[in-house]
C-alpha cells in the first residue's frame, strides 16, 4: 500500500499517545538528559555522534546523551512523533510524507546531503543507462518510493518504465542480484551494498537518481517533534553543536573516528572494518557542506522533493516546507 509506513506511524501514535519520557531531567552531576535514536545499528554514518561522545563534546555542552538503536525501520520517526525520544535520524522523503499526513515532525539538520540509494546492475550486464532496463526485472526493498524513483529514472532517460518489471525482495537486495533472481536492484546504498557486492566479486554499475530526473534530496536528516523543538530548542542546538565538532574531528582523522565507532559495534550487527572504512570515505564529501555550516538545509531542496512526491502521487497535498525544517546555525 502506498502509505503503509504512514499508517503504521499513525497507529503507533494512537497507542503511544499520552506516554512521556524522562529526557528532560538532569543527572546527578547536572547534565541535561537528551535521547537520540539512530536510523539503524551503529555504522560509519554515525561516526560524528560517537566521536562527540568520546571526546566529551556533549558533556562540555552540559548534555548526557542516550544513543538508542531502533528495533524496526519505522521506529525513529514514530517514536519522535510520539515524544518517546527527543531526536532521531530519518529520511527527508519520509518526513515530507509524514507531514502531509499531519504528523508533526520537523528536521533540524541535514546529515547526508545527497542520495545514497542508487540503482545498481551487474557490470557484466551490458546495461550502461536506465533506459536499457526495458524488459528487465529490478528488485526493490518494499517501498513504493523506490518504484517511483526507478520509473522516473527510466522515463527521464528516454525509456518506457512500464516495460520494466519490479520484484519486492525486501531486505534481500544482495542475494537477489548475486543469485540473478533479478537483473538489478533499486534500494541499495553506495556506501554499503555496493561496497559489499564489489568485495564479494560482484562489481556493479550504479546510477544516481539525481542524474535522472529525481530531485536531489537529503538521504539522512536529524528530526524532532514540533513540541520538542519549541520546548527544548536550546538543548537541541547544544546537541548539534557537539555533533558538528564531532564531524570536524571525523573529517580530520577518519581512522581515529572509526576506531571509536568500533567500540560501539552491536553484536547482532557486526561491522566489516574494510567496508566501514570505504563507507566513511564515500560519506564525508556527501555530508560536509562546502558553503554553509554542517547540517544547514536549503529551502530549494525541500521544495523540490515535496513537488516531486506530490507529482508522483506519494502525497495528496503539498506541505508548507518552511514549517518542515529549522536551521540551527
Amino acid at each position: 500500500m502506498k502509505r503503509c509506513l504512514i499508517i503504521v506511524i499513525i497507529s503507533a501514535l494512537i497507542l503511544l499517545g499520552g506516554c512521556s519520557q524522562s529526557s528532560g531531567t538532569k543527572t546527578s552531576d547536572g547534565l541535561q538528559k537528551i535521547s537520540i535514536m539512530l536510523d539503524w545499528y551503529p555504522n560509519a554514518v554515525h561516526s560524528a555522534i560517537y566521536t562527540a561522545a568520546a571526546k566529551g563534546y556533549f558533556a562540555k555542552e552540559g548534555l548526557d546523551v542516550d544513543i538508542k538503536m531502533p528495533s524496526e525501520t519505522t521506529d525513529p520517526l514514530k517514536l519522535v512523533a510520539a515524544g518517546k525520544v527527543d531526536l532521531a535520524i530519518s529520511y527527508q522523503p519520509q518526513v515530507v510524507m509524514a507531514r502531509a499526513e499531519g504528523i508533526p515532525v520537523v528536521s533540524v539538520a541535514a546529515i547526508v546531503r545527497e542520495p545514497l540509494n542508487y540503482l545498481m546492475v551487474p557490470k557484466n550486464s551490458g546495461i550502461t543507462r536506465p533506459r536499457e532496463l526495458e524488459g528487465k526485472n529490478i528488485g526493490y526493498s518494499s517501498l513504493e518510493f523506490e518504484q517511483a524513483v526507478l520509473k522516473t529514472m527510466v522515463k527521464k532517460d528516454g525509456g518506457n518504465p512500464n516495460k520494466v518489471k519490479t520484484t519486492d525482495v525486501g531486505f534481500d537486495l544482495i542475494p537477489a542480484i548475486t543469485s540473478k533472481k533479478v537483473d538489478g536492484i533499486d534500494g541499495g546504498y553506495i556506501n554499503h551494498e555496493k561496497i559489499l557486492l564489489e568485495k564479494e566479486g560482484h562489481p556493479v554499475n550504479a546510477f544516481n537518481p539525481a542524474d535522472y530526473g529525481v530531485p536531489n534530496y537529503y538521504e539522512l536528516i536529524l528530526i524532532t517533534s514540533e513540541k520538542e523543538m519549541k520546548q527544548k530548542q536550546s538543548v537541541i542546538k547544544k546537541f548539534w553543536s557537539a555533533v558538528a565538532k564531532g564531524q570536524a574531528a571525523v573529517t580530520k582523522d577518519p581512522n581515529a573516528a572509526l576506531k571509536t565507532l568500533y567500540k560501539h559495534e552491536d553484536s547482532t550487527f557486526p561491522l566489516d572494518h574494510q567496508v566501514e572504512t570505504k563507507s566513511l570515505h564515500i560519506l564525508l564529501p556527501l555530508m560536509n557542506n562546502k558553503t554553509e555550516n554542517y547540517g544547514h538545509q536549503d529551502l530549494s531542496v525541500w521544495n523540490n522533493i515535496t513537488s516531486w512526491l506530490y507529482k508522483k502521487g506519494m502525497i495528496d497535498k503539498k506541505i508548507d516546507v518552511k514549517k518542515a525544517f529549522v536551521n540551527l546555525d
